[in-house]
């Protein structure tokens, strides 16, 4: 019997229908933009606290960064934002800001080094999901206030060991290294929060664009900064709305009822393909979709268990049918394009070896939990998995619900199971690496909810140590063939089973121009859309 429990709150599900009724929209104006996506992960938009996909989307065009990318110019790499240049120390453990000059908070405010030090010091001093982003580099609340410090006009932050200048640079690039308005964010303090809680509705930066509401599972609207140093927005407002169905979405862009759908699957793109008025855009993301497994489990923690299960996943299965041309088989935790990626995928559906792996390990008849977002096609991923592993005897229940509630759990290490997507944070190896392969304190107590390795009881069998001496080599070359070789290891060990990597295909009013969704690493830019 299929075991199938469902957790979808009333507000998605009644947006969803709403979506599909018959219902008359007007065209959008030509200031505006109006977008279809899943937006249900938002869990807050303080930037040193948010860490999910459509948050990211938010904070990339609310607040400006250090060091950013030029969504025109992606190769590029990093560039100046409020920073507008730096220097090394000649140790390699300092590195000083000279801050811009005529940068301004939607507040009106100047944008300040103390704002830049506060912003920092504050993530790291709140210790959310995202902080070990900076608290990688030695950061402490304890020692903040003197390795992240502003003098004059600038800022230095000093790291307790020499790292690649471009390590450290990229990572500043992430969500976490939003500068926020000290003035503003204070003068909404509550009982030492540093802001957190209003910062989860509100927004205090200097970007593109100024948070105008966010309302959870329906919608996110955001207002044109016409101070934004780059020149004022094209698109005057910009509108979100969370529409969960591929198909609804699809109605809603064929209509014109908004001008982007982030969220069709393979069906629902070939026909807007052939519809009047719509494009097709692809793009190669460093979003992968992987399966993990709780090492608490008695079972699930045995080598034998985790690599028979991933021979129970149809990779090409999948691939050629439901997720035909949205995603493609990778089994490695480095995507395409970035330093250190590698292209062997050993994995495939193989269920009489699985069984003499279980049989091996002396399981059998072994009951599982697999949490799902709801998400189209991580469903059907899941009801794959469902059906592979019954093969080999494994009933794995599916419970679905919002990526508030599924990844609450995963993160309170409490599914047995999890199925879900993870993108890079910075382009730079470590982002993954760090992630999925460094586990320093596998303890309850450490709360480490940003590292996938903790999230899973994964002590990482010594990859932590390697991990950890590979961030800090100098040589590109070296560097490189160290993360081929520790994901080498990761693929056979670990209970993680890294699957596909995404191929982002959205829908486009044919008026649609200049929309970036940033590539294998960075969140989408409105302020560069015209129409």
């Amino acid at each position: 019997m299929n075991a199938f429990s469902k957790l979808m709150t009333g507000a998605a599900l009644g947006l969803a229908l709403a979506a599909t009724s018959g219902a008359a929209y007007a065209e959008t104006p030509p200031n505006m933009l109006v977008i279809a996506n899943r937006i249900d992960d938002i869990t807050t938009l303080d930037p040193a606290e948010s860490f999910e996909f459509a948050g990211s989307d938010v904070a990339r065009n609310v607040y400006q960064r250090l060091v950013n990318f030029d969504p025109m110019n992606l190769d590029a790499g990093y560039q100046p934002e409020v920073a507008e240049s730096w220097t090394v120390s000649e140790d390699g453990k300092s590195i000083t800001f000279t801050i811009r000059d005529g940068l301004t908070f939607h507040s009106g405010n100047p944008v300040t080094a103390e704002d830049v030090e506060f912003s920092l010091q504050r993530a790291v001093i709140l210790n959310k999901t995202p902080a070990f982003i900076l608290t990688q580099f030695g950061f402490t609340a304890d020692n903040a206030a003197e390795t992240i410090k502003a003098d004059g006009n600038t800022v230095t932050i000093t790291t307790d060991q020499p790292y690649a200048t471009s390590f450290v640079l990229n990572c500043l690039t992430a969500t976490i290294g939003g500068i926020v308005d000290k003035k503003t964010v204070m003068a909404n303090e509550k009982d030492g929060d540093l802001g957190n809680d209003w910062l989860k509705t509100n927004s205090a930066g200097s970007g593109a664009y100024k948070l105008t509401s966010w309302k959870p599972n329906e919608s996110v609207t955001l207002t044109a900064n016409p101070d934004f140093y780059l020149g004022e927005p094209a698109m005057k407002r910009v509108i979100v709305r969370h529409v969960q169905e591929s198909a609804s979405q699809r109605l809603l862009l064929e209509r014109g009822d908004i001008d982007v759908a982030r969220n069709l699957n393979p069906e629902d793109v070939a026909g807007a393909r052939a519809a009047d008025g719509v494009k097709i855009h692809d793009e190669l993301r460093g979003r992968l979709m992987y399966m993990a497994v709780n090492q608490k489990h008695p079972e699930l923690s045995k080598p034998e268990v985790r690599q028979a299960l991933k021979y129970l996943i149809d990779y090409e299965g999948m691939q050629n049918s439901f997720l035909n041309g949205q995603y493609v088989i990778h089994q490695n935790f480095l995507p395409k394009t970035f330093l250190g990626s590698v292209n062997e995928n050993p994995f495939a559906l193989n269920v009489e070896k699985a069984k003499e792996l279980l049989a091996a390990a002396g399981v059998e008849n072994l009951e599982l939990e697999v949490g799902v977002r709801e998400a189209q096609e991580r469903i059907e991923i899941a009801q794959s998995l469902q059906n592979t592993m019954a093969q080999a005897g494994i009933t794995l229940n599916i419970t679905v619900g919002t990526a508030k509630q599924i990844l609450g759990r995963y993160r309170a290490r409490e599914l047995d199971v999890y199925l879900g997507a993870w993108g890079p944070d910075y382009p730079d190896p470590h982002t993954n690496a760090g992630t999925f392969a460094y586990n320093p304190d596998n303890s309850d107590a450490a709360n480490a909810t940003g590292l996938l390795a903790w999230r899973n009881s994964w002590d990482t069998d010594g990859l932590t140590d390697v991990v950890a001496k590979t961030v800090i080599e100098n040589d590109r070359d070296v560097r490189a063939k160290l993360y081929g070789e520790i994901q080498a290891t990761f693929r056979d060990t670990s209970p993680f089973a890294v699957m596909f990597q995404k191929i982002e295909q959205n829908g486009l009013r044919d008026n649609v121009e200049n929309l970036n969704l940033g590539g294998a690493t960075t969140a989408v830019s409105y302020w560069p859309v015209t129409k």
